[in-house]
């Protein structure tokens, strides 16, 4: 009790109205308020009175601080409703001693910025790329909703009030249970919520405390109107420390068997459990068509069940996309502002991606054959030579049909004439290896002694370059998958050998065809986060057709990246690179000789095969903002 009087009686100084004595002018700060213009955000607190302006920034985090000197703060005790505004991501203000009013502006990355001065008016320009959002004012905005004694609905109800500006609170349906939490065990059970709370934090201690004075207190830290029924009466021993205070108001009623209920303008009216629900069955009920613009009405039925009372009920009218809402008359506004809450348009993401192949292939190919023969004794694998008893050309085809006159396309011999009459000498090199669609084809040939040594030189260079660049775009909305193709669907013939089998030697197999879709797909699904990221599940695939090189049909070559990548809007992320470097070396020819320095190619068939394969594949996100008139918000 000691605490909250000492803290009440340090809000009603910090409150009071300054003596003549006091430091600084007469001024008075009556409003701060968020709004865009054309390529800025401006912050502007609304005055009275003279006062003189102070300010300066603090990093890690980024904060504007300005001190009003000579002031007063008369403006209504409002939070921040959370919303990213042109890099403005959160304002408080606050009487920071007698005479001073302090302003603190949280910014997402320190930016330049300009303090200027009008009539009634301190203006702060900070510099904005994006300013296509609605204002916001303390004038508009009520003091943070209070969280109430209830499981599951809570987060979509404030987040239903933040939305409409604050303007409203919504209090669930009291608990009738007969046993109550104690403190300890309603903060346990709420500490999820605790650590997403942004309402400011107290620590205090009660011991033997009158409920009335802790309700006192409470009113006083938190700047709300709380009023308590006639006849709650009851004292409190429990510490309370570094937790939200509406959290902790709500666990101080819960272990009390009392609840909040929010009258118009705000105010929190403590009243018993049982007193609630007795009053709720004597309220006639009311039936309401509630339309719904942006999403569909069956999926919000589960949501609005959650905080009807025993009384209410929800039908989605699927033809007209609305909901026909029944609850007590004085829950039933409630219900419906909670609906329009959960109503609003989602946000659309514009995806640009690009895909980015290319394959290279450099081919290198150098070979040398030899055929060495005498008159007498040869082979005829490379050259033909003349039948030395006939002196015309071999017929080893036994066809009667001169060798020399066979296309040579089918000239297959293989004879071997060998002289057995004295010491001769023959030999083939190389005469198996072969280098397909040569660039370059060599003869040499030249007489030693009785010998002919004829040369073939076969050279091939190839390099082949593909390079594919597909950029598609595909447009959707927040938390909705999209796909976008473009290729072609190939026909692919399946021949069904058993069938055939099945039904005897006379039945002739089946054949099917299938079609398999090739080119470039892309899958996203997007997901706008609260401070303007988006998180998306990427699937990016480019895929073609090439026929085999063996007798089974075709091979799809596919190049592809699934992620889920965070990423700021209309930055640009690679979301897959590859680079794969196959290289190949072959080299064949005749043993010892081919491996001499310098001078081993002459004897043998090199073969060099490079294939480089680079695939890049990158995404930007850009969120698509209303189109929305400034200071106006329509």
């Amino acid at each position: 009790m000691t605490h909250i009087a000492a803290l009440a009686a340090w809000l009603l100084v910090a409150a009071a109205p300054r003596t003549a004595g006091a430091p600084g002018r007469d001024g008075e700060v009556k409003a701060v308020s968020v709004l865009p213009t054309p390529g800025h955000v401006e912050v502007v607190i609304d005055l009275q009175g003279a006062v003189e302006v102070q300010d300066f920034t603090l990093a890690s985090p980024a904060r504007l601080v300005l001190d009003l000197q000579g002031a007063r703060l008369v403006a209504p005790a409002a939070l921040y409703d959370g919303q990213n505004r042109g890099g403005i991501k959160n304002v408080r203000y606050a009487q920071f001693r007698p005479g001073v009013v302090r302003v603190v502006i949280d910014l997402d990355v320190l930016k330049d910025y300009q303090v200027e001065r009008r009539d009634g008016q301190v203006r702060v320009k900070i510099g904005a790329d994006r300013t296509a959002f609605a204002g916001w004012s303390s004038l508009d905005a009520a003091a943070p909703p209070l969280r109430v004694a209830e499981r599951g609905p809570g987060s979509e109800d404030r987040a239903a009030a933040r939305r409409s500006g604050g303007a409203a609170a919504r209090v669930a349906p009291p608990s009738t249970s007969d046993n109550p939490m104690s403190i300890d065990e309603y903060l346990a059970a709420h500490a999820n919520e605790a650590a997403q709370s942004r309402a400011p934090r107290i620590t205090v201690t009660w011991d033997r405390a009158d409920i009335q004075e802790v309700v006192a207190g409470f009113a006083a830290f938190s700047g709300r109107t709380i009023v308590v029924n006639k006849g709650i009466t009851g004292q409190l021993s429990a510490e309370i420390k570094n937790q939200p205070w509406d959290l902790a108001f709500n666990a101080v009623l819960e272990s009390q068997g009392l609840t909040a209920n929010v009258l118009e303008g705000g105010i929190l009216q403590v009243i018993d459990k049982k007193d609630l629900a007795r009053a709720d069955s004597t309220v006639p009920v009311e039936t309401r068509l509630v339309r719904v613009n942006y999403a569909k009405a069956a999926s919000l039925v589960p949501s609005v069940q959650s905080i009807i009372s025993k009384r209410g009920a929800v039908v989605a009218d699927s033809t007209n996309n609305a909901l026909v809402i029944t609850e007590i008359q004085s829950r039933i506004r409630i219900v419906e502002d909670f609906v329009k809450g959960l109503d609003i348009r989602t946000p659309q993401v514009s995806i640009q991606a690009k895909i980015i192949f290319i394959d290279r292939t450099d081919v290198e190919q150098l070979g040398v054959k030899y055929d060495l023969g005498s008159t007498t004794q040869f082979f005829n694998k490379l050259i033909q030579r003349p039948d030395p008893r006939t002196a015309k050309a071999v017929d080893t085809n036994l066809d009667g049909v001169p060798d020399a006159l066979v296309p040579q396309e089918n000239f297959k011999s293989t004879d071997v004439i060998v002289d057995l009459g004295g010491n001769s000498l023959s030999a083939l090199g190389n005469a198996d290896q072969q280098v397909v669609n040569p660039a370059l084809d060599l003869i040499f040939s030249t007489a030693i002694g009785n010998f002919d040594l004829t040369t073939f030189l076969q050279a091939l260079q190839r390099v082949e370059l593909a390079d594919l660049q597909a950029e598609p775009t595909i447009t959707t909305l927040d938390n909705r998958p999209a796909e976008i193709l473009v290729g072609d669907r190939v026909p692919i013939r399946v021949i069904d050998v058993s069938s055939a089998a099945a039904g005897g030697t006379n039945v002739v197999p089946r054949a099917t065809v299938h079609f398999e879709q090739t080119g470039i797909n892309l899958k996203v699904t997007p997901h706008v986060t609260a401070n303007r990221q988006v998180l998306m599940e990427v699937h990016a695939e480019n895929s073609s057709v090439k026929p085999a090189s063996v007798d089974i049909g075709f091979t799809f070559q596919t190049q592809q990246a699934d992620n889920q990548i965070l990423v700021n809007d209309g930055e640009t992320a690679v979301i897959g690179g590859l680079t794969v470097t196959s290289i190949t070396v072959s080299k064949t020819g005749i043993p010892f000789l081919v491996d001499l320095p310098i001078i081993g190619k002459l004897f043998g068939f090199s073969e060099q095969n490079e294939n480089r394969r680079d695939l890049l594949i990158l995404v930007t996100p850009h969120i698509i903002d209303d189109l929305v008139t400034p200071n106006t918000g329509k």
